[in-house]
């Protein structure tokens, strides 16, 4: 694995795809935006934002179930890892994000965010929370 440039963070929804990024220090996760899902168009947006920002490693939350097991979901985010790893010229890994939507819907709705603004705003703040984490987690030289 690289251990210098941007890291991109991913948080996958039924209907978007929470982006969050960091610099290229690795020390803080912020929230970028987010991609409609579909295939290839995702998989075209998130090369593109790859290619853009000069990423060099992509994180995927990994919805496991809270035992640890791994559930339909968690099957959907390994899948879609696999296709990315096809599609993009940098690796991509799997970081557990168990309570990451509702780590960032806690953290909007304390800083006053309303309903439909908490709403949007919810899947790129849960890629930050996963990316964050993997960020913390990860050794720095």
């Amino acid at each position: 694995m690289p251990e210098k440039g941007r890291v991109l963070g991913l948080d996958l929804g039924d209907v978007r795809i929470g982006v969050a990024i960091s610099g290229p220090d690795r020390k803080v996760a912020v929230p970028f935006g987010t991609v409609h899902t579909g295939a290839p168009a995702d998989l075209k947006a998130i090369a593109g934002i790859v290619q853009e920002n000069e990423v060099t490693l992509v994180v995927v939350g990994n919805p496991l179930r809270m035992s640890g097991k791994t559930g339909t979901r968690a099957r959907h985010a390994e899948e879609f890892a696999g296709a990315l790893r096809q599609f993009l010229p940098v690796p991509v890994v799997l970081h557990d994000e168990r309570l990451s939507t509702a780590e960032a819907e806690r953290a909007l709705k304390g800083a006053g965010a309303g309903g439909r603004e908490r709403r949007q705003a919810v899947d790129r703040s849960a890629a930050a929370v996963i990316l964050q984490a993997y960020l913390d987690a990860s050794p720095r030289g």
